[in-house]
């Protein structure tokens, strides 16, 4: 499944790449050129950061199942005890 962007969150990514040539390495960088950059990283680098976050997910949902049964359980034969306590 291709990692695709908004086109206005495109425009965003491009010209702080864009910027990021400019301050950091002291060359200006063009806009296709940006956008060329921006679609190698989302391809080829984009998949690696994307399976990472549905790891970390995955991982987070398998904890909160894992705790279902502390937060909805409940004791099974408990009439008569609590019947015993409603007498004294």
């Amino acid at each position: 499944m291709p990692i695709t962007i908004r086109p206005d969150t495109r425009q965003q990514a491009i010209a702080s790449i864009e910027r990021y040539f400019l301050t950091h390495m002291d060359e200006k960088i063009g806009n296709v050129a940006a956008g060329g950059l921006l679609g190698f990283f989302l391809e080829e680098i984009g998949p690696l950061v994307y399976n990472q976050a549905v790891a970390d997910v995955q991982a987070q949902l398998q904890a909160r199942v894992m705790e279902v049964d502390i937060e909805v359980h409940e004791d099974a034969f408990t009439y008569w005890h609590k019947a015993d306590k409603q007498r004294k």
